[in-house]
Order: structure tokens, then sequence, then C-alpha cells
């Protein structure tokens, strides 16, 4: 696959939209304020990974480190993670939160070029980066290689309708025309099974229950500066809508109780079998 938004442009992603955590910090802060579900992300994620003592693991694109942060108390002894960014201010930030939990290293490395021997690892971690990678074939090809044989892969993404609402928020943000550059991510619930497929030989999805009740402007205004889509647009662009978008906000906070947002997210779990 080639690069075809800036989505997947590596240069972008790694030295402006996640050069550190402060978009994703925006965008988290949501989420952990105003989500419905009964559990939080990072915790069920964790979960889902059924990790035993002495796992070697691999997250690939590991943000600040969250996935492990919030759940250090829960690992397992003797485990060995390691965590890799594109992002080498996000690895700093990782291995400084880190600082001192036994078992850990870090590493700036590419989901596409990853500096392990085969075999290395028990588990392999994108959380919600996929739909980032330009070749996404050949990044596939690289968590086989280093995954063990009867290793786990899980890959964590969302599906088209995924906070849909957001998305007409954005159209009335950046207008319809920007809109149009706003593709569908490349690798979503509709197809990561088709995708990982040709590459593992057991792929299993399982859903994660959510939603979001937003009961204050400021916060989902956050969320939608920090958008790759809303960076890319003119000053004076979002200085046109930004009134009329926080007035509608909060009018809808005022006459339903909450913004209301759907999510649409899920973790594959792909096996290497032999």
């Amino acid at each position: 696959m080639s690069t075809n938004s800036v989505y997947q442009d590596k240069t972008y992603l790694r030295d402006q939209q996640y050069r550190d955590s402060r978009n994703l910090d925006a965008r988290a802060a949501l989420h952990r304020n105003f989500s419905t579900g009964q559990q939080e992300w990072q915790p069920w994620v964790f979960d889902q990974l059924a990790l035993g003592p002495g796992t070697a693991v691999l997250e690939c694109g590991c943000g600040p480190g969250w996935l492990w942060r919030e759940n250090a108390e829960r690992i397992p002894p003797d485990c060995h993670i390691t965590l890799t960014d594109l992002s080498s201010g996000m690895v700093a930030e990782a291995e400084s939160a880190l600082a001192g939990q036994p078992g850990f290293r870090f590493q700036t490395a590419s989901i596409d070029d990853l500096p392990f021997p085969d075999a290395s690892f028990d588990v392999v971690v994108a959380n919600h980066m996929l739909y980032h990678v330009p070749d996404l074939d050949k990044a596939l090809a690289e968590v086989r290689r280093v995954l063990k044989r009867d290793g786990r892969f899980f890959a964590a993404t969302n599906g088209q309708n995924h906070m849909h609402e957001l998305k007409e928020l954005a159209r009335r943000f950046a207008g319809e025309a920007v809109m149009q550059k706003w593709p569908p991510l490349t690798f979503r619930l509709e197809n990561g099974r088709d995708l990982l497929a040709p590459f593992f030989d057991e792929v299993t999805l399982t859903m994660f229950a959510d939603g979001l009740a937003v009961t204050a402007v400021e916060p989902l205004m956050a969320y939608l500066r920090s958008m790759a889509l809303t960076q890319t647009l003119q000053t004076d662009t979002l200085t046109a809508e930004t009134a009329a978008l926080e007035q509608h906000i909060a009018a809808t906070i005022a006459a339903q109780g909450a913004y209301r947002i759907q999510k649409e997210t899920g973790l594959f779990m792909a096996r290497k079998r032999g």
C-alpha cells in the first residue's frame, strides 16, 4: 500500500502529529472523562492479552506507554516487554514514565522494519496504529517474522461508524471540500480480518462496548483541534467556524444533557501457528 493521506505520512506523524503525546492526551481525556462503558480501554486491552509469567512482548506504536502505565501492577513476573514507536519523543515519554519498572526496554523503530531477530516475541501489540502504516503487507510480514511459533498478534482499530457524530462536527468545522481528504481507515473493523488472514492462521475479533456522553464544550473542541485533519487547515479557516461550532455543541448539551457519540472499536487477535 502506498501513502495516500496525511494519516499515513511518516514524516508528518513522527515530527508533528505524534512528536509527543499532547494530541493523544487531548483525545484520551475525552474518552477517559466521558465514556459510558463499564471498563476503561487500557485495562480491557490488557485483559485480552492474557499474559503469563515470562512472556516476551513487543508493542509497536507504544505512544507514551499508556497500556503498561495503567496496568503496571498487573504485569506477571519475569515478563520482557519491548516498547517501540516511530516517534523518538513518544519512546522517551514512555521510558521516563516507566523508569524503574523491571523488564522493560525501549527503542525507536518502525513496524515495517523491526530491528529484532526472527521468533523473538510471544505477543505483539499494535494499539490503534496499523491504519497509519503506508505498507501494511510489509508490516504484517515483519510482525509474523518476529513472532514465535504459536505467538499472538493483537491489533486494535475502529469501524467506519466509529464516532461518526464527530465527523459531522468536523464537517461543520472544516467544510465539505476538506472532508473529502478524510479517507476511510485503511485498516478497520470491516476489512481487518481479510488483511490479517494472509499472514496468520487464526484471526478473531473481540468488540469493546462503549460510547461517549460529553457534557462540556471545551474537551470536545480540544479533541477536534488535536486531529490531523484540523491541523492541516489554515488558521483563518478554523477561526471562521469555531464560534458557531462551540455554540452548536453547547446548545446540544443544554437540550439533550450531553453530546452523545457512538464508538465502534475492537481488537483483532491473530495467531501464528507455523
